[in-house]
């Protein structure tokens, strides 16, 4: 992405989100996001797109071995949960009292 301009993304750290392409493809599913990642587009998203890393011995984990790792993925491959409306949600923008609200598209509530 370009850095003149810092992107926009609807889906901020903690937010529940149900993954819409891919392998982990669930849409009845909603996961926790652990990390926006802005400049590179793509979210960290909990049990999803799981890849093993191999670890040497430190001072902390004297053993090593192999550990399973969320990866990023594409932020257009997730889409926003409405617990109102049990599905996922495009989301719109709005002024109330001063303060940018997310309010979701389909049920018309706001998101927390």
């Amino acid at each position: 992405m370009s850095n003149r301009f810092k992107a926009k993304f609807n889906i901020k750290k903690g937010d529940d989100v149900v993954v819409i392409t891919g392998d982990d493809k669930d849409l009845n599913k909603p996961r926790k996001v652990l990390e926006v990642l802005v400049d590179k587009a793509k979210v960290v998203v909990e049990g999803v797109a799981i890849a093993t890393k191999h670890t040497k011995p430190t001072a902390q984990n004297t053993g090593g071995g192999i550990i399973k790792v969320e990866a990023p993925i594409a932020i257009s491959n997730v889409m926003l949960w409405d617990a109102k409306a049990k599905s996922g949600t495009k989301v719109k923008r709005t002024r109330e009292n001063g303060k940018l609200v997310r309010v979701s598209k389909k049920s018309g509530s706001a998101i927390k």
